[in-house]
């Protein structure tokens, strides 16, 4: 009598769940490409990070990224993370300009400033000087500690305010700090200061804000800046670039215009008083 009793295969429950599992791997996959259709470009920029974090310590600082079609005038921005620069080198490769970091906050200086100062300008590159700010300090404070530390002489590139930190308070504080220090460095120098930013935040917070300021823009994986060109006079195309003479990434810009717009972006030599009228 229990022989008679047959139980269903066990093979077809499986079958059946195995099917299952199929079709929940199929949607999986489904999905899975939908995201990175969407959202590739972001992937492929986080799996470059990886790749260059994990080959960083053999690199040799002759590699070489090509510089972006379509300008002429190409850039970098290094700071004490670059390490040390071979700037001879990095001239030879067609770097026009660079502008380095000189300042944060209230009170830190980057250590490798006033080396990589001198050394650009004597390889024949374009300074300019840039500093980080941080939104919850005083801009006056600010702007004190970059100009004793950064003695701007004329043929230099105008001072730059790198303003990209998320963690403030009150964004109206943040913009006051914002054009005290736009103020007072521009008093101090007699040259009107460069505002940095991304695309999100330059668009959540400065936009309209700050228009009679020249702005260099970060935007990345895209074939052009949203903004109007005539609304940026730099683009920083790429963080994660190589150029020889730096050991590591570094971040690409190019600026708008040829070769005599970079020319006439530094800052002027004073003109010599003109001798007295005869009386």
């Amino acid at each position: 009598m229990s022989r008679s009793r047959r139980r269903p295969p066990v093979t077809r429950r499986r079958t059946g769940t195995s099917r299952r599992w199929w079709v929940v791997l199929l949607l999986l996959l489904v999905l899975t490409g939908g995201i990175y259709s969407q959202y590739r470009r972001q992937v492929n920029r986080y799996a470059r990070r990886l790749y260059a974090t994990l080959v960083t310590p053999h690199l040799t600082g002759s590699e070489r990224t090509p510089f972006l079609d379509g300008y002429s005038v190409h850039g970098i921005d290094v700071s004490a993370y670059q390490g040390h620069i071979d700037w001879p080198r990095v001239a030879s490769n067609s770097v026009r300009f660079a502008f380095i970091k000189a300042t944060e906050g209230i009170s830190l200086r980057d250590p490798r400033f006033q080396r990589n100062w001198r050394e650009a300008r004597k390889a024949g590159v374009f300074r300019g000087a840039y500093h980080y700010f941080q939104p919850n300090y005083d801009g006056a404070q600010q702007a004190s500690l970059f100009v004793r530390t950064v003695p701007l002489l004329p043929g230099d590139l105008p001072p730059v305010l790198d303003v990209e930190a998320p963690d403030f308070h009150d964004v109206a504080v943040m913009r006051r700090h914002i054009a005290t220090w736009l103020r007072l460095v521009e008093r101090h120098y007699g040259a009107r200061p460069i505002l940095y930013s991304n695309y999100s935040f330059y668009r959540r917070y400065l936009a309209g804000h700050f228009d009679a300021y020249p702005l260099w823009l970060a935007h990345y994986e895209v074939d052009q800046p949203t903004l109007p060109r005539e609304k940026w006079i730099i683009w920083q195309h790429s963080d994660e670039a190589y150029v020889p003479g730096i050991r590591g990434t570094v971040d690409f810009n190019v600026l708008q215009g040829n070769y005599n717009n970079l020319l006439a972006l530094r800052l002027p030599t004073p003109r010599p008083a003109a001798p007295p009228l005869p009386r």
